[in-house]
């Protein structure tokens, strides 16, 4: 039954089409730089994240999806991680309901191998584990643009971007005074209320929002009675002044408060954890040469505070108690040498700081652990048309990290349109640098004698148009790692020095330990089957493995799906009626590097309508897992069964 679920995908991906790379925006004229500034191009498929600024699809060499604010309404999804699980290549785990803990891979990497953007501030939380994101808390709130880059791009993104970069855009205002308003209810007691209010002229643009999201849950230990709950509150506001029409200046902030019940490991209790978190950006932008030379000075910085505490404790009732910083000042400067050639060129100075700390009853004085970093940046990377149709591209990223020295990163890109634009074909190949996180080195686990990961990453695909109606692509992907950093456990007994610290044992500690390898394949596809019904699909492949030479050496990376693929079919009746139907499948996955404990492959089908009253006002429901499927991303953790919701949406 699963290779048939599968197979289907695979092959639905070949007959139907899903834009290989974006889908057409609804934002064309304006879309955004990673600064936050209308993009100067009016070209309708534009991508910001692969070069740091906007450019027509055509000339991108990387493979991207984006989510544009229509695609996101119509999913009808509240949490960002199940929305980004609907595109090529991503796939992602969570220990129990949303608010808990959520790591998103991209193309079998690690989780904190994925770069998180908020309007380009990165997000990545330097207390958490290995330095990642935890998409637990991310709401889809203002969002009016994600942007997904698949594969290596640490030249412009840094030593984190080796699985890909995951850009989330807020909504900007394009009237004088406009506003929006969600409101929807459902399964389990879940309610979520979004809104937002802004305005433009010509030289000022503002919006603010906030949002609501309650839910009783259902028990994060998956044989467990008890629900864990969730309930997060989220505000942003962002503000661009034109000074003059060559100056302009951007102040951003986006802020959330969550708060989720979870249980301990295999049993039911009554712990919970609150997370806030902050971001806050602030530039300068200029331009020289009528505007030809392109120049943003910035500030940003992100504070994470997680504090997990357990009432029914004695001695001690919190935890985990960590906080996270990150401050980054940059220098970016976009320069159009000339129709067919230009440069995206940066500076940057990175400092981030990390305190945490694990308590019990049985150790309530527990000491805080704490670290820091800094890195200092330089990229460069040239656009050349070289002919028509064909755009090569390559850059080089130089990194000086207090701890690990001088590091120089390479990538290079070709696109190339043929027939006309009928054809695509696109190939890249990167490098990637990641110096251990400051809880791999200084944390209760951590280890100094850590060297930093390192990554080699290339693809190349082909993108085909047929008869106006469809889309196909297919693209091939590899990757290897070195030194690839894990949790060493210690087994008692144990002659491994590392695993006495200050005469006390430790359960184990971070070690350079694996080499791995990934390959794959992703079949993507839409086809417009009559003017109101439309058909996308996309399969992946995945062979993520051990390449250690150990006894694990050939193991297939836990929790990485070898199959896994969605499809989507849309209906539009000449009423107005909007209905829809969603199939993701997951194969199966390893709990264990050993592979030998598994979890089931599942099936999730979604089903979703919308209707709008007038031009101001639309009602619409969805039945998220309509057949009831039991299943678990990781072994143990809980999920949501069948959930009916409904909502309405009012614009103006």
């Amino acid at each position: 039954m699963n290779r048939i679920a599968y197979a289907s995908l695979a092959a639905a991906s070949l007959l139907a089409a899903f834009p290989a790379v974006a889908e057409v925006t609804d934002q064309q004229a304006a879309a955004p730089d990673v600064a936050g500034r209308a993009g100067a191009t009016a070209v309708a498929d534009v991508i910001v994240t692969a070069n740091r600024s906007a450019q027509p699809i055509e000339r991108v060499g990387a493979s991207v999806t984006v989510l544009t604010q229509a695609a996101i309404e119509a999913r009808q999804t509240p949490a960002v991680a199940e929305l980004l699980a609907q595109t090529p290549g991503v796939s992602f785990t969570r220990n129990g309901g949303v608010g808990t803990t959520t790591s998103l891979r991209i193309r079998g990497a690690e989780g904190h191998h994925t770069v998180v953007l908020i309007d380009g501030v990165k997000l990545n939380d330097p207390a958490s584990t290995q330095g990642g994101f935890n998409f637990g808390n991310l709401l889809v709130g203002d969002t009016a643009r994600i942007e997904v880059l698949r594969g290596a791009q640490s030249t412009l993104w840094g030593s984190q971007a080796i699985g890909g970069v995951v850009n989330i855009v807020t909504a900007e205002p394009t009237k004088a005074l406009q506003g929006s308003l969600d409101a929807e209810a459902g399964a389990r007691g879940t309610t979520y209320f979004r809104g937002g209010i802004g305005g433009a002229n010509d030289r000022l643009s503002w919006r603010l929002a906030a949002s609501r999201y309650n839910t009783d849950g259902f028990s994060a230990y998956a044989p467990g009675t008890e629900d864990d709950g969730y309930s997060n509150t989220g505000l942003s506001g962002r503000l661009n002044l034109k000074i003059t029409d060559a100056v302009s200046l951007d102040l951003r902030s986006v802020w959330s408060a969550g708060r989720v019940d979870i249980d301990g490991f295999g049993v039911d209790n009554r712990e919970y954890g609150n997370t806030d978190e902050l971001v806050t950006y602030a530039g300068l932008n200029f331009d020289l040469l009528d505007g030809r030379f392109r120049n943003r000075i910035g500030y940003a910085a992100t504070n994470t505070e997680s504090l997990n505490i357990n009432p029914d404790n004695k001695l001690e009732k919190r935890t985990y108690d960590a906080a996270g910083e990150n401050r980054r000042w940059e220098y970016q400067g976009v320069f159009a040498v000339s129709e067919d050639l230009s440069t995206t060129f940066g500076l940057e100075h990175e400092k981030s700081e990390m305190s945490v700390r694990s308590a019990s009853d049985w150790d309530p004085n527990a000491p805080f652990h704490k670290g820091e970093a800094e890195l200092n940046s330089a990229y460069a990377q040239v656009q050349w048309t070289a002919a028509p149709g064909l755009t090569l591209t390559g850059g080089l990223r130089y990194d000086d990290h207090a701890q690990y020295g001088d590091n120089l990163l390479g990538q290079v890109a070709a696109a190339w349109a043929l027939n006309d634009g009928d054809t695509m074909v696109r190939a890249s190949w990167g490098q990637g640098f990641r110096a251990p996180g400051l809880f791999e080195l200084y944390s209760q686990y951590g280890n100094l004698t850590l060297q930093p990961e390192a990554f080699d990453s290339w693809e190349v695909g082909v993108e085909q148009r047929l008869f106006d109606r469809a889309v196909v692509s297919a693209t091939y992907f590899n990757r290897q790692a070195d030194n690839e950093i894990r949790y060493n456990y210690c087994t008692p007994p144990t002659t491994d020095a590392l695993c006495t610290v200050n005469g006390v044992d430790r359960g184990g500690y971070y070690k350079n330990v694996q080499k791995t390898e990934a390959q794959g394949v992703e079949l993507i596809g839409r086809i417009d089957v009559t003017e109101g019904l439309n058909l996308s699909a996309n399969y992946t492949w995945t062979d993520a493995k051990n390449a250690s030479g150990k006894d694990i050496d050939g193991k297939r990376l836990t929790r990485r799906p070898e199959h896994m693929g969605n499809l989507n079919v849309d209906y539009a009746f000449a009423f107005g009626l909007k209905t829809g139907v969603s199939v993701r499948y997951v194969g199966e996955t390893f709990n264990d590097a050993e592979n030998k404990v598994k979890v089931d492959p599942y099936t999730l089908v979604d089903l979703r309508a919308s209707y709008p009253i007038n031009d101001n006002l639309e009602v619409y429901g969805r039945v998220e897992n309509a057949f009831d499927e039991d299943y678990q991303t990781v072994l143990n953790y809980g999920t949501a069964g069948r959930g009916v919701f409904g909502g309405v949406r009012v614009r103006f």
